[in-house]
């Protein structure tokens, strides 16, 4: 497949408390091929993510995904940390 060694170009978004870590709503990152990569590139631009990021669900396109999950490009993946309430 053409420009397979590259990686995918993932769009990162962040929601309550991974969005305060961050500090914006979304990252573009390129040159992924895991959902752990992704993480870990993010994790890299802002330094109060890793925290987060350790104890979020993770979403591939809507749906939950683990670590070690393939990245398409063009995906979308969104960092939902745990959320208090009852």
């Amino acid at each position: 497949m053409p420009g397979d060694n590259e990686g995918a170009s993932v769009t990162v978004r962040y929601w309550a408390g991974a969005r305060a870590a961050a500090g914006v709503d979304s990252d573009l990152v390129r040159g992924c091929r895991t959902v752990a990569q992704a993480v870990a590139a993010v994790d890299l631009l802002h330094p109060g993510l890793p925290a987060v990021t350790a104890v979020s669900t993770l979403l591939l396109d809507g749906r939950a995904t683990h670590r070690d999950d393939p990245l398409p490009d063009g995906s979308v993946l969104e960092v939902l940390p745990p959320f208090a309430g009852g």
